[in-house]
């Protein structure tokens, strides 16, 4: 087990944390339905009163938070998951939100005239646009497709980069720029796209859904969620059910895999001088854990 020190308590499944300047981190809490800010000393105070399903979140060029808000879920009491969409959710959105006020504003709701299902999380690239994934909402019987799409922080353009994929969750940039990580949580599949420019992935070949290979996946019932990029290239993923960190390089080993006090391990990013203090949002509990990662974490972009 991983020794990993509690900073914050009684979070409503927290996902999303971005390290602020200031040493704070804000994040997601998806069954509260706001983002929250958790100063360094465990203080927990609302950022964003921002309603539906707030999920990934990231600084982008302006310094605003950019969140992807999958519409709501679900939750009922003994059930730390969300069980299928909330009663009163009609899409998912991406909203910017002002880093002062914490008032959300609507981006996007729609991509070519459809309604975005359920968007999980996002990277800017160095141009200053963003790629984000939208995970689909599940229901008893069915499910949404996911996809990856590509997106401008001014609202004026949004693109379908990759669709179908079946439920995609983190994603990342390499240190490059040029391999967009995709972490699709059924099945525990890390995908890699290969960046021929901005908002433009290679192009699919015929019969496959899109231009994605696989780098690696875990067997048994692990599940992947969000990701981080470290400086060396290698792409840490949270997995779901076994509770791990799981380490990936990015020829497909396992580099290593760091053992949670939780099932739920959601997220990770990191911060600190040395950007090796890795903040992990430790969903099934409520909580906010910090670790010293054997490695430094890449610096995102604008952030």
């Amino acid at each position: 087990m991983a020794d990993v020190t509690i900073l914050a308590t009684g979070l409503g499944f927290p996902e999303g944390p971005v390290v602020c300047a200031d040493g704070s981190v804000v994040l997601t809490e998806i069954r509260n339905q706001r983002c929250s800010r958790v100063t360094p000393d465990g203080k927990v105070s609302l950022f964003s009163n921002c309603g539906g399903g707030p999920n990934g979140l990231a600084i982008g060029p302006d310094g605003y938070f950019y969140l992807c808000n999958n519409g709501g879920s679900r939750y009922v009491e003994g059930h730390s998951m969300g069980l299928g969409p909330h009663p009163d959710y009609k899409f998912g959105t991406v909203e910017r939100i002002h880093p002062k006020t914490g008032e959300a504003k609507l981006l996007y709701k729609e991509a070519n005239g459809h309604p975005l299902s359920a968007p999980n999380d996002l990277v800017f690239d160095k141009e200053g646009g963003f790629y984000f994934t939208d995970l689909g909402k599940r229901y008893p019987r069915h499910r949404d497709n996911g996809g990856v799409y590509y997106a401008l922080p001014d609202g004026s353009k949004i693109v379908e980069v990759a669709y179908p994929i079946l439920s995609p969750n983190g994603c990342g940039l390499s240190p490059d720029g040029k391999t967009l990580y995709v972490a699709d949580t059924e099945g525990a599949r890390l995908w890699a796209f290969e960046v021929q420019g901005p908002g433009k992935l290679k192009p699919k070949k015929e019969f496959l859904p899109h231009s994605g290979r696989v780098v690696a996946g875990l067997p048994g019932s692990a599940r992947f969620d969000s990701l981080k990029v470290m400086a060396s290239g290698n792409i840490a993923v949270a997995t779901l059910n076994t509770g791990f960190i799981t380490e990936i390089s990015p020829a497909g080993d396992i580099v290593r895999a760091v053992k949670m006090p939780d099932r739920y391990p959601t997220n990770i990013c990191f911060g600190g001088a040395d950007m090796r203090t890795a903040y992990i949002t430790l969903s099934d509990g409520g909580q906010l854990g910090v670790m010293q990662w054997p490695e430094p974490g890449l610096k995102l972009n604008f952030n």
